[in-house]
Protein backbone atom coordinates (compact mmCIF):
# COMPACT_ATOMS: atom_id res chain seq x y z
CA UNK A 1 0.00 0.00 0.00
CA UNK A 2 1.36 3.42 -0.92
CA UNK A 3 0.25 6.77 1.22
CA UNK A 4 0.77 9.87 -0.85
CA UNK A 5 0.71 13.14 0.57
CA UNK A 6 1.50 17.00 -0.20
CA UNK A 7 4.75 16.15 1.34
CA UNK A 8 5.40 12.67 1.94
CA UNK A 9 5.17 9.35 0.06
CA UNK A 10 5.78 6.32 1.77
CA UNK A 11 5.17 2.38 0.61
CA UNK A 12 3.75 0.28 3.82
CA UNK A 13 3.24 -3.69 4.39
CA UNK A 14 -0.68 -4.13 4.04
CA UNK A 15 -2.35 -7.28 5.19
CA UNK A 16 -6.18 -8.48 4.52
CA UNK A 17 -8.58 -8.13 7.39
CA UNK A 18 -11.51 -9.31 5.61
CA UNK A 19 -13.72 -11.60 3.08
CA UNK A 20 -13.33 -8.44 0.42
CA UNK A 21 -10.30 -7.98 -1.44
CA UNK A 22 -10.22 -4.58 -0.45
CA UNK A 23 -10.55 -4.51 3.40
CA UNK A 24 -6.55 -3.89 4.07
CA UNK A 25 -4.80 -2.71 6.87
CA UNK A 26 -1.60 -1.89 8.17
CA UNK A 27 0.21 -0.91 11.87
CA UNK A 28 1.75 2.93 11.87
CA UNK A 29 3.04 4.34 15.55
CA UNK A 30 1.04 6.93 17.43
CA UNK A 31 4.20 9.03 16.34
CA UNK A 32 4.71 8.50 12.85
CA UNK A 33 5.50 11.32 10.82
CA UNK A 34 3.50 10.03 8.09
CA UNK A 35 -0.02 10.49 10.38
CA UNK A 36 1.41 14.24 10.88
CA UNK A 37 1.67 14.66 6.80
CA UNK A 38 -1.88 13.50 6.90
CA UNK A 39 -3.70 15.88 9.04
CA UNK A 40 -1.30 18.73 7.46
CA UNK A 41 -2.09 17.93 4.23
CA UNK A 42 -3.97 20.77 2.52
CA UNK A 43 -6.54 18.87 0.43
CA UNK A 44 -6.46 15.49 0.08
CA UNK A 45 -4.08 12.45 0.71
CA UNK A 46 -4.28 9.24 -1.48
CA UNK A 47 -4.36 5.67 -0.80
CA UNK A 48 -3.40 3.35 -3.56
CA UNK A 49 -2.81 -0.81 -3.32
CA UNK A 50 -2.34 -2.98 -6.08
CA UNK A 51 -5.59 -4.26 -7.74
CA UNK A 52 -7.59 -1.69 -6.58
CA UNK A 53 -8.94 2.07 -7.63
CA UNK A 54 -7.12 4.21 -5.82
CA UNK A 55 -8.71 6.11 -3.16
CA UNK A 56 -8.51 10.03 -2.43
CA UNK A 57 -9.50 10.88 0.82
CA UNK A 58 -10.39 14.87 1.65
CA UNK A 59 -7.88 15.98 4.54
CA UNK A 60 -10.66 16.92 7.08
CA UNK A 61 -10.60 18.15 10.33
CA UNK A 62 -12.11 14.73 11.19
CA UNK A 63 -8.79 13.08 10.10
CA UNK A 64 -6.29 15.46 12.54
CA UNK A 65 -8.84 14.30 15.65
CA UNK A 66 -8.49 10.43 15.52
CA UNK A 67 -4.70 10.98 15.01
CA UNK A 68 -4.39 13.12 18.13
CA UNK A 69 -6.94 11.12 20.21
CA UNK A 70 -4.44 7.90 19.41
CA UNK A 71 -1.89 10.32 20.68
Amino acid sequence: MRIMTETATRLLDARPTGAQSADLATNLSARDSLLDAIALSRGRFAVEAAGLPTLYLPSWAEVSRVIEDCR
